[in-house]
């Protein structure tokens, strides 16, 4: 009986210390980041990054899913054709050929044309990013745009100022909308305004330095994500090269001030809103 007894301490000790490992190295893992503003252009696609690399990269900074587009959009294709298992690929169209295209898509007939041709690869779920500001999102072919994106059920992926929202959303108010780096300059007051004011409006986070302030969540920032954690995701923005020689510190910055948060706050944001946004 003593015999038996120690062999069920001997087990059950056994059992414990695998659950203490499993606990130990599951609180070490990196938060699973959604990167939701990935841009894979011709300049890194071509250059230092080809696919094998980037994909490296998303696996050593544990990113779990992209949202991608590119200009042109080959490189997107590329990274969607390429059907990587642990990779969870969200194509965007870009509606850009060139670099130059940013500051005339808004009034070309032949960039619609592009995002129609485009859409009839039937995988799309959004179009952009794209820069768009002021009354330049009146013209008809930003509402041809939105009116297109509300018909076959596609987001905007939109780097816009506060009015080219109030816009984009008067064309159509079932409009989806990723606003780019959440209006940029846009201050937390604003951006409450216009989360209550456009359910349908959801913040991306690039290049929003000003969230924290010598290393810390501003109170203004903090309360924002806690009152509505359903509305931001991350992104990298990765436009230049340069922007993924940062990477890894680019996404880290993100887990930095997110470890502030509640915990389910922090997942929402860091990818469970994307998850539930963006999964067909």
């Amino acid at each position: 009986e003593f015999a038996e007894v120690a062999d069920m301490m001997t087990r059950l000790a056994a059992v414990l210390l695998g659950l203490t490992f499993a606990w130990n190295v599951q609180a070490t893992e990196p938060l699973p980041l959604f990167d939701a503003h990935l841009h894979y252009n011709v300049e890194a696609a071509s250059g230092p990054y080809p696919l094998d690399t980037v994909l490296k990269l998303f696996r050593d900074n544990r990113i779990t899913g992209i949202l991608a587009n590119s200009r042109p959009n080959d490189g997107t294709r590329a990274l969607y054709e390429a059907r990587p298992k642990d990779i969870w690929v969200v194509p965007f169209i870009r509606p850009y050929i060139v670099q130059p295209d940013r500051h005339t898509w808004f009034k070309d007939p032949k960039i619609f044309e592009l995002i129609e041709n485009e859409h009839k690869r039937g995988y799309y779920q959004g179009i952009g990013e794209f820069h768009l500001f002021g009354n330049d999102a009146k013209t008809e072919w930003v509402k041809k745009t939105v009116d297109f994106a509300v018909a076959n059920n596609l987001w905007l992926h939109a780097h816009s100022d506060d009015a080219a929202v109030d816009i984009l959303f008067a064309h159509n108010p079932k409009v989806r909308i990723v606003w780019a780096h959440t209006g940029f300059t846009t201050a937390p007051e604003m951006i409450e305004q216009y989360l209550q004011k456009y359910p349908s409006l959801w913040g991306e986070l690039s290049y929003r330095y000003d969230v924290t302030e010598a290393g810390k969540l501003k109170p203004a920032w903090r309360r924002l994500f806690e009152q509505y954690p359903d509305r931001f995701i991350v992104g990298s923005d990765t436009w230049v090269n340069e922007r993924w020689g940062q990477y890894a510190s680019i996404m880290n910055g993100y887990r930095d001030w997110l470890a502030e948060l509640p915990q389910d706050v922090a997942e929402k944001i860091a990818f469970r809103n994307a998850e539930r946004l963006f999964r067909r």
